[in-house]
């Protein structure tokens, strides 16, 4: 190994262990279940994505895409975790007002 694998590998575990607390610090500030859990869900990938970029001939999107996967499904499920409780409206947006035009109108033609 040359002093740039060396530095890269160094990083990779700095990053690995930054990314651990900062995901598990903040799912127990956000209320997400089990943020130790998520904590490694989110460095797991990230610590292989930066094995596949030192070792092994894989092609660079790939080892972007298995270091992002942990990060992008801890960002699905803290959205899941600070939504509202109430259910789904058919037919309605989330967050919109309760009434609107497209509804006023529906009930015009009902009539």
């Amino acid at each position: 190994m040359d002093a740039a694998e060396v530095v890269t590998a160094l990083g990779g575990v700095v990053g690995t262990l930054a990314l651990f607390v900062y995901v598990s610090r903040d799912a127990a500030r956000n209320e997400v279940p089990r943020s130790r859990l998520w904590g490694v869900i989110a460095a797991a990938p990230f610590a292989v994505g930066v094995w596949l970029y030192l070792f092994a001939p894989a092609p660079m999107p790939g080892v972007i895409m298995t270091a992002n996967t942990g990060i992008v499904l801890y960002t699905f499920e803290r959205g899941i975790a600070n939504e509202d409780d109430e259910p789904a409206e058919p037919g309605q947006l989330p967050h919109a007002p309760a009434t609107s035009r497209s509804e006023e109108s529906v009930d015009s033609q009902t009539k």
